[in-house]
């Protein structure tokens, strides 16, 4: 699989697209002035304690109070408030080294919010879930730094290793590795990217990491919440680093800064990737020069089409989304089972797609085509399995139920994708209705009528075809009328650039007539 990152830098902000095999599989913005991203951290004070929902509310700067529930808050919620505290209370040039510091003991599963927060203290929380729509953001105290290789988790020692590394032997070996060169008090867990990378790699990783901690600890002394304490990176540093595989062929990028700074950061990560990135500086938009705009604009909205001429209806409603699969006009055979069954794994795969380009969250129910056969019904949820296998995001996907309907689940971590790919008619400015033909009509005669008086004796009225053919269908049109009524010579023509009830008014020497 050939996968290509386009990103498009604008005044407003940075849009960046990964293409799979060609294909727009995600779409991703970021503002300039964006806060209060996943990653995040922030130094909040605990405002509120909510015991019926064993819950907090925390001020971190945002206009609406962010959540904090209690399975959130780490067993090492002990341990982080009583680091958080220390560290504002030290100078910076007084920060102790993390090895050193002193472990609380955890906190129960079972436990209340008000028994690890009671006090209402300042706490460091990094953010789990962005703001939508009414909400505030959601937090979590279970601080994490990812690097390339790995994700470090302060307050512990324990060392865990991607299950998608199968081999028994690589996950000793990095486990072995790992346990060599990590510093105590900090738990590491191996991502799968760490798989065949020697120690020198891992190592640099992890130090990184290390410093990050370090400016962390920096930044908190002294600190006043709300604050923001450390920026999680850029959405295209972020996506780089998680995604990057050989697989990656392609980074193109339109602003000349955003290219120095990608490539040095696949430079440091990835030298041999590093001739990857390029610099786009052709006069079209970089999206409208490798086609996103056109997928973006044939992938959003109500209705998507397949190449099979069938077609998904994708509604959202406050509690779930719903997506209907209807029948295209080709058939693969003249078996009706099999015309769904195979119309139903097209649509599989395009709904896959659709979920991580929109980021869709939460319940989704797709009502497929109704198929018989509990073979195929079995076969339809392994591909639906498998077409998901490859998003980031955590999701389970249910066996078809009796009423023909399966539903998936899809963690939300920020707001839906939603881009409006309507354009507005230019005739009724989106009304859905236009003046009658009798209305326009009075209209065009009044414009005539004027310009008579004003002494003109030749009209070329530019119009639309349609609206052409109304004004000159039979012997004695409208425009034979008019002429003979104001004495004058007129002449219409149609334009096809023209909406449907535009028209204008050109004297003997084709310049128009402002009116």
């Amino acid at each position: 699989m050939n996968k290509e990152l386009i990103i498009h830098s604008s005044p407003q902000g940075v849009q960046i697209a990964l293409l799979e095999d060609r294909k727009l599989v995600e779409l991703h913005n970021e503002k300039i002035d964006a806060s209060f991203a996943v990653g995040d951290l922030y130094l909040g004070k605990v405002k509120k304690l909510i015991p019926g929902l064993n819950a907090a509310f925390v001020d971190v700067g945002f206009e609406k109070d962010a959540f904090l529930h209690y399975t959130d808050l780490s067993p090492y919620a002990k341990s982080l408030l009583k680091f958080t505290q220390l560290s504002i209370n030290t100078p910076v040039s007084g920060q102790p080294d993390f090895s050193s510091f002193t472990v609380e003991t955890e906190i129960v599963k079972t436990g209340k919010i008000n028994e690890v927060l009671g006090q209402k203290p300042n706490v460091l929380v990094q953010i789990l879930k962005e703001p939508i729509a009414a909400k505030g953001p959601r937090l979590s105290c279970e601080i994490s730094l990812p690097g390339r290789f790995v994700v470090i988790t302060p307050f512990n020692d324990i060392i865990a290793v991607s299950r998608k590394i199968h081999s028994g032997e690589e996950r000793k070996r990095l486990q072995k590795m790992i346990e060599a060169i990590k510093p105590k008090n900090f738990g590491v867990i191996v991502r799968t990217a760490a798989e065949g990378k020697n120690t020198a790699e891992l190592h640099e990783d992890l130090n990184n990491l290390f410093a990050k901690w370090k400016a962390i600890q920096q930044n908190l002394s002294g600190a006043v919440a709300p604050a923001k304490i450390l920026s999680e990176q850029t959405k295209t540093t972020s996506i780089v680093r998680d995604l990057l595989s050989a697989d990656f062929n392609k980074i193109v990028v339109n602003d000349k800064q955003l290219y120095l700074d990608t490539k040095a950061y696949i430079q440091k990560i990835s030298p041999e990737k590093a001739e990857i990135v390029s610099l786009y500086s052709g006069s079209a938009s970089v999206f409208d020069h490798t086609g996103v705009t056109k997928q973006v604009k044939g992938a959003f909205g109500k209705t998507v089409n397949l190449p099979s001429g069938a077609y998904l209806i994708i509604e959202h409603t406050e509690a779930l989304h719903v997506i209907d699969v209807n029948s295209g006009y080709k058939s693969v055979s003249n078996n009706q089972e099999e015309n769904a069954l195979q119309t139903n794994l097209e649509a599989a795969e395009e709904i896959a797609r659709q979920l991580r380009l929109r980021d869709i969250g939460g319940i989704i129910v797709v009502d497929f085509i109704d198929m018989k056969l509990p073979e195929n019904k079995k076969k339809l949820h392994e591909a639906m399995e498998g077409f998901m296998h490859i998003d980031r995001a955590k999701h389970a996907v249910l066996a078809i139920s009796k009423f023909g309907l399966m539903q998936i689940t899809r963690q939300r971590m920020k707001p839906e994708v939603n881009i409006n790919t309507q354009e507005m008619c230019p005739s009724c400015q989106g009304t859905g209705k236009i003046a009658s033909t009798l209305v326009l009509e009075d209209e065009i005669e009044k414009n005539i009528s004027y310009l008579s008086e004003q002494k003109h004796k030749f009209l070329n009225i530019s119009v639309h075809p349609i609206l052409y053919a109304y004004l000159t269908k039979g012997i004695v049109s409208k425009r034979r009328k008019w002429a003979w009524k104001y004495n004058m010579k007129i002449a219409v023509k149609e334009n096809t650039g023209y909406h449907l009830t535009e028209f204008h008014f050109f004297d003997n020497n084709e310049e128009e007539i402002r009116l």
